[in-house]
């Protein structure tokens, strides 16, 4: 397959409000252009249902006030050890375990190589990201609601360099927020036609409206019904292995191809399209990662086996429910090799206070060796928790993905 100048297209397309029928197909192309009517007599209808709300409550809507400068940052990838932090607390789904309620069901695994990994809290506030490649627009670095993200209040571009290819396999995690009727596009190539051209892509695309999300372009299609991203900062995963494609939001897969057309490149290109400063887009946590392994292959291979899927609330030994698939592979081999032993190793990067990560990294092994005795029934004997906090980095500690390489739980045959 040629890969020269290939994208894959994740589109999360919010519209609303009058768009020239020029614009549309110039922008959207003549697919779009065909939903841009319906879209727009939607939203209309919406805001007259919300004014009479409104009006029958006595109260405007209010915009989310932004955290001011010297906030804490407690980001979707966190620094404060023994593996990825997701970050949002709160919501019921959040609140559930792993294998607990529609996460029973959820699959993503991130890759384990992590090839770009955002850290905004290194750039000043209403700067441009330094580690982003700005293509036009207006953007800027902002403190909302306690954690570093991108604003985008006017139609916007950048691209992100990759120090590769995309392989077969990889994984693209971050969040959104779109309150507006605006869309967003993610290719994985630079667009050689300028960075607002659309519609010249060769493959799928990942699309996400104010109703309904899923996959279009040259190839299968599949949609999903929902209204996710008009309701707060959403986590979106896209896992893309050889021609199967599947995209999640939040807890919820909303796409699932197997012979998906996505084509590949060495960067990511996004296209923010029609947000104001009233209705800013918001983006941020950006992690793209390549590799995944089949753990007991890499354990019976090597000995031992890093995973980036086992996952926990920051600052915290709570395992978050996105470690299901994680902790799924792990029980499930444990059980079908009754003499396997594992140690269970936790490890933190080189920030913070090193007892304090020590410590950390100690509560986290354990939690994750008392969930699969209790879920699994496993004997505990067979497992041993150890925590080495920062004591063992695998990577450099001076780049965010170092930072993320050492973030991690690793599994040791004993």
């Amino acid at each position: 397959m040629k890969t020269t100048f290939s994208l894959l297209a994740l589109t999360l397309v919010l519209l609303g409000g009058a768009v020239s029928p020029q614009r549309a197909e110039a922008q959207l192309g003549k697919r779009l252009k065909e939903r841009a009517k319906d879209r727009v007599e939607e939203k209309i209808g919406q805001k007259q249902d919300k004014a009479i709300d409104e009006a029958m409550d006595g109260k405007a809507e209010e915009e989310p006030a932004e955290a001011s400068e010297n906030t804490s940052h407690a980001g979707h990838h966190g620094s404060d050890a023994g593996s990825d932090e997701a970050g949002h607390e709160g919501s019921g789904a959040a609140a559930l375990k792993p294998g607990q309620g529609v996460w029973a069901n959820y699959d993503f695994v991130p890759g384990e190589r992590p090839l770009f990994v955002s850290d905004l809290t290194a750039d000043r506030v209403g700067n441009f990201p330094r580690r982003l490649e700005f293509a036009e627009g207006n953007m800027e670095v902002v403190d909302w609601q306690g954690q570093r993200l991108l604003r985008a209040t006017s139609s916007s571009a950048f691209y992100v360099p990759l120090p590769e290819t995309l392989p077969e396999r990889f994984t693209i995690e971050f969040d959104a927020f779109n309150p507006a009727f605006d869309w967003i596009a993610l290719y994985t190539a630079r667009i050689e036609d300028g960075p607002m051209h659309y519609g010249n892509h060769p493959g799928s695309y990942f699309l996400v409206t104010g109703n309904e999300a899923g996959i279009e372009g040259k190839g299968p299609e599949a949609k999903t019904r929902t209204e996710a991203l008009r309701e707060g900062l959403v986590p979106v995963r896209i896992l893309v292995d050889g021609s199967y494609a599947k995209m999640y939001l939040g807890e919820h897969r909303v796409a699932n191809v197997p012979n998906a057309n996505i084509v590949r490149g060495n960067q990511l290109h996004f296209i923010i399209y029609q947000p104001t400063p009233e209705t800013p887009t918001y983006l941020g946590n950006l992690r793209v990662m390549a590799d995944s392994r089949v753990l007991y292959e890499v354990l019976a291979a090597e000995g031992r086996v890093a995973t980036q899927g086992i996952l926990f609330d920051p600052g915290s030994d709570r395992l978050r429910p996105e470690s299901t698939p994680t902790l799924q592979e792990i029980g499930q081999m444990l059980q079908q090799h009754a003499d396997l032993r594992l140690g269970i190793e936790g490890h933190t990067d080189a920030a913070g206070d090193d007892a304090a990560n020590q410590q950390l990294s100690e509560r986290r092994a354990a939690a994750v060796k008392a969930y699969l005795v209790a879920t699994f029934g496993l004997d505990p004997d067979r497992l041993e928790a150890q925590g080495l906090g920062e004591t063992r980095p695998v990577a450099s500690n001076d780049t965010p993905e170092g930072r993320q390489q050492n973030r991690r739980v690793e599994l040791v045959r004993r």
